[in-house]
């Protein structure tokens, strides 16, 4: 019963993508692996010097690694006081609001820059890479515009929180 239970679910699959096993059930590929379904280009199959030169080792640069890390998470961390200060302490300081906007945006661009390195490698795709990178910039300084708009020509943002909250 099970297996003409199965049998028949699996006839209603019926894909390009389904085969046959040794008892003439249908299945489907789990994990089809396919030329067609490519999303990046396949890496240049070359090798560079010989297996026993050492690998190259990139020049040191204070802008990457630990600087950068320790960076990020400077930004990260003062982000927990300046949230939670203005709705503890009932203060509304434009300067507070200004800090925390500029944090914000940062810390949103370091995530999303983080992002486009990950998924978008130079060495593979250079020019969408760099389109995502200038994209990136471009909503970056929008956002940055567009709060600074609000908090010298509105309420700001903390106070805008509270209203809404309270609504």
């Amino acid at each position: 019963m099970a297996s003409l239970m199965r049998q028949s679910c699996l006839s209603a699959l019926r894909t390009p993508l389904a085969t046959r096993n040794v008892a003439g059930i249908s299945q489907v590929v789990a994990f089809h692996a396919s030329t067609r379904k490519l999303i990046l280009p396949p890496e240049p199959q070359t090798i560079q010097g010989t297996m026993n030169d050492p690998a190259p080792i990139p020049t040191p640069h204070p802008s990457h690694g630990s600087y950068h890390w320790t960076f990020e998470r400077l930004v990260c961390v003062g982000l927990i006081p300046l949230t939670v200060a203005p709705f503890a302490a009932g203060t509304l300081n434009p300067v507070m609001d200004a800090v925390l906007c500029s944090l914000l945006v940062l810390h949103s661009h370091v995530g999303f820059q983080a992002s486009i390195i990950d998924y978008f490698p130079t060495r593979r795709v250079p020019k969408t890479a760099s389109f995502m990178n200038w994209l990136l910039r471009g909503f970056t300084l929008t956002t940055a515009v567009g709060l600074y708009e609000f908090e010298t020509n509105d309420v700001g943002v903390t106070e805008a929180i509270k209203r809404i909250w309270k609504a």
